[in-house]
C-alpha cells in the first residue's frame, strides 16, 4: 500500500529551495501547487514491472545565528558581527535595498569564534534587508533576517546667517529630506525638527555671550544613526562702546579716547572726516584713542567707533565735535569802550571779562561788546554750546583803548626843566608817553600823576604831546589819542636877566656916544657882506603858507623841487641790478636798487646771481631797514619775491596798484586767487582770509616751507584807488589805509621789515616813500 505524504512550504522556503537547487545542481525535487510529495514504499505493494524512483536522503539544515551585531555604520558601509553557529565558518548574507539584491558568501577562519563582515559599496541614508543563512555541509540554515540602515551624509551648506549680541542663527540645506538634525555646541546638543516643504531648515541659537567665538557641529540623524558631523565657527556680535571721550581739541587736530575691556580679542574702528583708521586697545592702559590731523578751524565733524570682532561690527557709537578757532587772526576792531570782529568757524557766543564785569555777545560770526572800561584787557572767550556740549573755542586778550589824558606844566628848576601833570584818567593806564623837545618819555603807573624833564631853558615854549598806554607787551598795547599842548618855562630868571642888559647897554651906548664925540676918527666903517639864503626847516605854524606858496602857478613850486632831485643818487654805484644775468629781473631799466642797500637773496654759491631781486632797503623811524622796497613782481621773479617775504621773515605786504589798469598788465598777480594752496618755489601759500573794502582789500596769507614745514602768516594791504599816472584826489583815504598799515606793523610786524611795491617809479610809486616818510612824520616832534 503507498503512502502519500503532503506538508505545508512557506512561498519564502520554496523560493530558498529552488534557488539552492540551482546554485548546487539538484533536479529530482518535484512541486506541485505549493505541495512536496514524497512517495514511500510499503513491503505490501505488489511488485510492478514500471520504474520507479528512489527520493534522495534528506539532511536537517543548520541552525540561525542568534544574533547580529552591527559594529559599525558610516555612510558607504555597514560592520555586522555574529556568533558562529557550532564552530560552523561558511555563511551566505544576502541583502537588498535602494533598488539592489546582492548575495555574498562569507568564509571565517576556524580558529576565531566570532565573524566580523563589512558590506561595503553601499549608498548614505539608506535601510538594507538582511538575511544570514548558515551554511553546513551544502545545506542552508532558515535564515537570519534582520535590517540595519547606512549613515546619513553631512549636509553640503551649513552657515550663520543672522548674528547679534546674544543668538546667532544658523541655516542648513536638508539631506535627502531627512527631518531630524543634532545641532552641538560647546558640550551641549540641542534636536532639530525641520519641517516638510522646505529645502532649508534654520535655527536661532539664544543665550550667548556678545564678541565670543562658538564652534557648531552639525549631524544629520536617520533612523537614529547621525552622520560624521560638520563644522561651523561663528561668533556673536560685540557690544559697542560704552563712552568715547574728546581728549584733545586744536584748530586743526581732534584726539578720541574710549575705555575698552582688553581681555576680549576685539579691535576698534574709528571714523572721522572721511577717514577710517582701524585700532588695537593699549593693553596696559585699556584705552583706545586716535588723533585726527588736517582739520579745519571751528567746523563740527561727526565721529563714530565700531566694535569689530570675527569680521562683526557692533552698533556704532556716534557723536560729534568742533575743532577750535584761531582767536588771535581775528581783526579786532577796538575803541576805547567797545571791541568788534568777525569770527569765521562755529560758536553760539561770546564773553568779556574784566574782574567782576562780563559782556556776553550772542550770534556769530558777528563778535561786538559795548560799554567797556576803557584802557582795560579783557579776556575774551568763545563757546559753542549744544544740548550737553559746553566747549570753548578760544581764548584771547585784549586791551582796548584808554582815554584821552588832559594835562598841563607847572614852573620847575628856574625854567631849566619842565613838570608835566595829568589829571588822573578814568580809565586802566599802564605807563604815560611824554613827548617834548624832540625826545621820548615813558612814565611807567606808580602813583604818580607827573614827570620832570630836564634840558628845557627858561622863558621858552615846548610843544608837548601826552599819550596814555594800556596792556603790555607790543602785541596788546594800546594808545591813546595824544594830547597835544604848549608848555612855556618859566620866565623869571630871563626877566631878571634883561632887566639887567638893558642897563647895561645904556650904559654902553653913553659909552660909545662919549667916545664918538671926543675921537670919531677911531671909527672906521666896515662893509658888510649878506650871506647867501640857505634853506631851512619850516615850522608847523609856517607850514600852511609854505604849502599854498608851492602850489601856485598850476603846482609849479612842487614840480621844481621835484626836478631839484634828479641829481640825487646818481653817484651811487647800481653793478649788480646791471649785470646781464640781472636785466631780465628788472621791470624797467632806469628803476634799480643801489649796490649798498639792495636786498639779498640767500644762496647757498657765493659766485652765483640768484641773490639779486629788484628790492632796497629804506630807513624808518626805528630802523634803518624798517621797509623794503621792490618793483611789482614780474612772471620770473615770483618765485623770487615770495624767497625774499621768508628770508626778510615779513610780516606785511603793501601794495598800491592794481594788476591790470587800462586792460594792461601792470603787476603780476603773486598770490593764489582762491584758497587753494598754490607752490612758489620751496614755499606754498594759500589765502585764508580776504576782505574786499571800496577802497583797499585786505587779505591772510599762510606761508609754508616744503623743506622745513614751518609755517608763517603774512598780511597783504592792498590799495585798489590809486589811479595809474596820477594821485588820489584826497588825503583821507589814504591816511585811513596808512593807519590799518601802522597797526599791523606796531600789533605784529615789529622787528621785521615791512614790503611796499607798486609797479614802476611814476606818481603811484611814490607810495614807496610815503609809508616810511608818514612813520618818520607820525613819530618825530614838530
Amino acid at each position: 500500500m503507498t503512502k502519500l505524504l503532503f506538508f505545508k512550504v512557506t512561498s519564502d522556503q520554496l523560493l530558498l529551495c529552488v534557488f539552492l537547487s540551482l546554485l548546487w545542481g539538484i533536479t529530482d525535487s518535484t512541486t506541485a501547487a505549493g505541495k512536496t510529495t514524497v512517495i514511500s514504499s510499503s513491503s505490501t505493494s505488489p511488485a510492478t514491472t514500471s520504474p520507479t524512483t528512489t527520493p534522495p536522503a534528506t539532511k536537517s539544515p543548520p541552525e540561525n545565528v542568534k544574533e547580529v551585531n552591527v559594529l559599525g555604520q558610516s555612510e558607504n558601509n555597514i560592520t555586522l558581527m555574529w556568533d558562529k553557529v557550532n564552530n560552523i565558518s561558511t555563511y551566505l548574507l544576502q541583502y537588498e535595498g535602494k533598488g539592489i539584491s546582492k548575495v555574498e558568501n562569507i568564509n571565517s577562519p576556524d580558529s576565531e569564534a566570532s565573524v566580523t563582515h563589512e558590506v561595503s559599496s553601499l549608498t548614505a541614508g539608506n535601510k538594507y534587508n538582511f538575511t544570514l543563512f548558515t551554511v553546513f555541509e551544502e545545506v542552508n540554515s532558515t535564515g537570519y533576517m534582520f535590517q540595519a540602515v547606512t549613515a546619513p551624509r553631512n549636509t553640503d551648506v551649513f552657515e550663520a546667517i543672522k548674528q547679534n549680541e546674544t543668538s546667532i542663527t544658523l541655516q542648513w540645506n536638508k539631506v535627502n529630506e531627512i527631518l531630524n538634525y543634532i545641532l552641538s555646541s560647546n558640550g551641549r546638543e540641542i534636536n532639530v525638527t525641520a519641517s516638510e516643504g522646505h529645502e532649508q531648515v534654520s535655527h536661532t541659537v539664544p543665550g550667548l555671550t556678545n564678541g565670543t567665538k562658538y564652534d557648531f557641529i552639525l549631524f544629520t540623524v536617520f533612523e537614529n544613526v547621525s552622520s560624521s558631523g560638520v563644522t561651523r565657527t561663528a561668533a556673536t556680535v560685540p557690544s559697542k562702546v560704552t563712552s568715547v571721550s574728546v581728549t584733545e581739541r586744536s584748530t586743526t587736530s581732534i584726539t578720541l579716547v574710549s575705555k575698552v575691556d582688553v581681555d576680549k580679542d576685539w579691535s576698534y574702528l574709528f571714523q572721522m572726516n572721511e577717514e577710517s583708521v582701524p585700532l588695537l586697545p593699549n593693553r596696559a592702559t585699556g584705552v583706545v584713542s586716535h588723533r585726527f590731523t588736517s582739520l579745519q578751524p571751528g567746523r563740527a565733524y561727526p565721529f563714530s567707533v565700531i566694535t569689530q570682532f570675527f569680521e562683526l561690527n557692533s552698533t556704532a557709537y556716534e557723536d560729534y565735535t568742533v575743532t577750535r578757532i584761531v582767536c588771535a587772526s581775528v581783526q579786532w576792531h577796538v575803541t576805547n569802550s567797545s571791541i568788534q570782529g568777525m569770527v569765521e568757524g562755529l560758536f553760539t557766543n561770546a564773553t568779556a571779562k574784566y574782574e567782576s564785569q562780563e559782556h556776553v555777545s550772542p550770534g556769530s560770526p558777528n563778535v561786538s561788546f559795548t560799554g567797556l572800561y576803557p584802557g582795560a584787557t579783557y579776556e575774551l572767550h568763545l563757546w559753542y554750546e549744544n544740548n550737553s556740549k559746553h566747549l570753548n573755542q578760544c581764548e584771547h586778550s585784549q586791551t582796548i583803548i584808554p582815554l584821552r589824558l588832559h594835562a598841563r606844566c607847572e614852573n620847575w628848576d628856574a625854567g631849566y626843566s619842565v613838570r608835566i601833570v595829568w589829571d588822573e584818567p578814568q580809565s586802566v593806564w599802564t605807563a604815560v608817553e611824554v613827548n617834548v623837545m624832540g625826545k621820548s618819555h615813558k612814565k611807567v603807573n606808580n602813583g604818580e600823576n607827573y614827570t620832570i624833564l630836564s634840558g628845557s631853558l627858561p622863558a621858552k615854549h615846548y610843544e608837548v604831546s601826552l599819550t596814555s598806554l594800556s596792556g603790555t607787551g607790543k602785541g596788546s598795547e594800546q594808545r591813546s589819542e595824544p594830547y597835544v599842548f604848549s608848555c612855556a618855562t618859566d620866565p623869571r630868571g630871563v626877566i631878571a636877566g634883561s632887566v639887567f642888559a638893558v642897563l647895561l647897554f645904556v650904559v654902553l651906548v653913553c659909552l660909545i656916544v662919549f667916545i664918538l664925540l671926543k675921537r670919531p676918527d677911531i671909527i672906521r666903517r666896515k662893509k658888510v657882506h649878506s650871506k647867501p639864503p640857505y634853506k631851512k626847516t619850516i615850522s608847523v605854524a609856517k607850514f600852511p603858507d609854505h604849502f599854498y606858496q608851492l602850489s601856485g602857478d598850476d603846482n609849479r613850486g612842487f614840480s621844481q623841487e621835484y626836478e631839484s632831485l634828479i641829481s640825487v643818487g646818481t653817484e651811487q654805484t647800481r653793478k649788480e641790478a646791471v649785470l646781464p644775468e640781472n636785466k631780465a629781473r628788472n621791470r624797467f631799466n632806469n628803476v634799480l636798487p643801489y649796490d649798498w642797500c639792495r636786498v639779498k637773496l640767500t644762496t647757498s654759491n657765493p659766485n652765483s646771481t640768484s641773490d639779486y631781486i629788484n628790492a632796497s632797503y629804506m630807513p624808518g623811524y626805528n630802523s634803518n631797514r624798517e621797509y623794503i622796497a621792490t618793483q611789482g613782481p614780474l612772471p620770473s621773479t615770483v618765485n623770487d619775491f615770495w624767497r625774499m617775504i621768508w628770508e626778510q621773515k615779513v610780516k606785511g605786504i603793501v601794495m598800491v596798484t592794481n594788476c591790470t589798469e587800462g586792460g594792461r598788465t601792470k603787476c603780476e598777480q603773486y598770490w593764489p586767487a582762491k584758497s587753494d594752496p598754490c607752490p612758489y618755489g620751496e614755499l606754498t601759500v594759500t589765502m585764508t582770509s580776504e576782505q574786499q573794502e571800496p577802497n583797499w582789500t585786505l587779505r591772510e596769507f599762510r606761508v609754508k616751507h616744503s623743506k622745513t614745514s614751518e609755517e608763517r602768516t603774512v598780511k597783504h594791504f592792498h590799495f585798489t584807488a590809486w589811479p595809474d599816472h596820477g594821485v588820489p584826489q584826497g588825503t583821507e583815504v589814504l591816511i585811513q589805509f596808512r593807519g590799518l598799515v601802522r597797526q599791523h606793523i606796531q600789533r605784529e610786524g615789529a622787528g621785521a621789515p615791512t614790503v611796499v611795491h607798486c609797479r614802476y617809479v611814476t606818481s603811484a610809486c611814490l607810495v614807496l616813500g610815503l609809508e616810511p616818510s608818514l612813520d618818520t612824520f607820525v613819530w618825530k616832534p614838530h
